[in-house]
């Protein structure tokens, strides 16, 4: 399954292993509890959705990379102590509590609940004197003498040993004893990722035409090759730097976190293309209105990879808009938010709160109206450039899928954006055009 998959059927076991009957007994007894078993490709974000489902399901999270520890880190190191059994005294071997153990007890003092998540991350990388103690912990949800508390839900990842030298392959008595979801690499999920999380356009825009960059690992003779979710995202951050910098990105850098040579040139090369149709065709100027005939006629004309960047520019920069709206947005909540309790607490407010929050307040409301006018701008462009094709269908897309875009519309409305998503038969011409979309970049790279 996908990894957007993947979180939510997390959070729904969870749920069910949270819910308690009437005597307060959890509805699925602790030793029918499954500990979760993630499974996949490195760089698909099984470390980061963890962070994200504890933060929803407002749950404590301790989180481990279990081949930074040692076999005593993980079960406690080893004493003397003497015991009496049948009236005579022996010298026992026992374990002071484990590192990880501990750390579970430390985050319940600190947070106060009694529930949460205990992630091990790369649980199948150990070295092979803590492997055993992998197969116990997965098996009886402990670590030497000291078990996990209960309400603590146990989530391991992993990767399949195809990725990884290191990886040694669970037998049928564990896996038997988990519950196992397999995760693959997905595009189209992490592009709703990759908005939320403002990645860089040209990133989202190259591999909108060049889905099968998003993610490989090949061997040859001359070691791995590859390219992963993870590698996208960290390329993400340091162009965007790049940019603040006015600095040029060339094949070299973009190899160094894109690790496949194909496909680092492709995208060094695309990048040039990127900012070249960002001054061709003065994407600020077309969200005021403002562009030349001539643009128009070259769109009209031009390759069908271009026309999608240009799409892809329009919705990224309308995508920072949106998210700068909802920013602001979310500031005069807060302050409205403060005003409340302080006129509970007080029984009055002082003029100069009361002046900032009105100021806040109209400064949303003109950016609203400028987001919404910008907006109405890029539907006349796509208008006179398309009409109603097949890149209207894909502007209209990329409105939905892109989270800010998509708020902003669900929150003020966009009277065109309707239009076209019904008078387009959008759900049901959108799988059959990209289809088409997806041929013609087959028959492209063919030649």
């Amino acid at each position: 399954m996908n990894i957007k998959r993947a979180k939510q059927e997390i959070k729904n076991t969870i749920r069910a292993y949270h819910l308690k009957d009437a005597k307060g007994e959890y509805r699925i007894p602790t030793i029918r509890q499954r500990p979760i078993l993630l499974m996949g490709p490195p760089g698909v974000g099984k470390t980061q959705i963890m962070e994200q489902i504890a933060q929803e399901c407002h749950l404590p999270l301790v989180s481990y990379t279990i081949t930074h520890h040692t076999r005593q880190s993980a079960i406690g190191l080893p004493f003397i102590k003497e015991k009496e059994y049948q009236g005579k005294m022996y010298s026992v071997t026992e374990y002071t509590m484990s590192e990880i153990i501990a750390s579970v007890y430390e985050k319940m003092e600190q947070t106060g609940k009694q529930e949460g998540i205990l992630f091990i991350d790369e649980i199948n990388c150990v070295s092979e004197t803590l492997a055993p103690t992998m197969l116990q912990f997965l098996q009886c949800k402990s670590f030497g003498n000291q078990s996990v508390p209960k309400g603590w839900i146990i989530v391991a990842a992993g990767n399949p040993p195809e990725y990884n030298k290191s990886v040694r392959e669970f037998d049928v008595v564990t896996l038997d004893r988990v519950k196992k979801i397999d995760v693959e690499a997905d595009f189209q999920v992490w592009k709703e990722f990759a908005y939320e999380q403002k990645i860089h356009g040209a990133i989202i825009s190259y591999l909108d035409i060049k889905k099968d960059c998003f993610y490989q690992i090949e061997t040859t003779i001359d070691g791995k090759r590859f390219a992963t979710a993870r590698g996208w995202q960290d390329l993400s951050e340091i162009l965007q730097v790049y940019d603040e910098l006015d600095m040029l990105m060339d094949q070299e850098v973009v190899y160094q976190y894109i690790q496949h040579g194909r496909i680092a040139k492709d995208f060094a090369n695309y990048l040039e293309l990127y900012a070249k149709y960002r001054t061709d065709y003065q994407i600020d100027g077309i969200l005021k209105g403002k562009w030349k005939p001539s643009a128009i006629e070259k769109l009209k004309f031009a390759p069908f990879d271009e026309r999608l960047s240009v799409i892809g520019l329009l919705i990224s920069r309308l995508g920072d808009i949106f998210s700068q709206v909802k920013e602001m947005d979310e500031q005069v909540t807060r302050t409205y938010e403060e005003l409340k309790a302080r006129k509970a607490l007080e029984g009055e407010l002082d003029e100069t709160i009361r002046a900032e929050f009105a100021k806040q307040t109209e400064l949303r409301e003109q950016m609203i109206d400028e987001a919404a006018e910008n907006l109405e701008c890029a539907f006349d462009f796509c208008e006179v450039a398309f009409g109603e094709s097949q890149e209207m269908v894909v502007f209209i897309t990329e409105l939905t899928v892109n989270q800010y875009s998509a708020w902003f519309i669900g929150e003020n409305g966009c009277d065109r954006y309707y239009k076209y998503n019904k008078g387009l038969l959008f759900h049901e011409r959108q799988q059959g055009i990209l289809q088409d979309m997806d041929e013609v970049r087959s028959l492209m790279e063919g030649n």
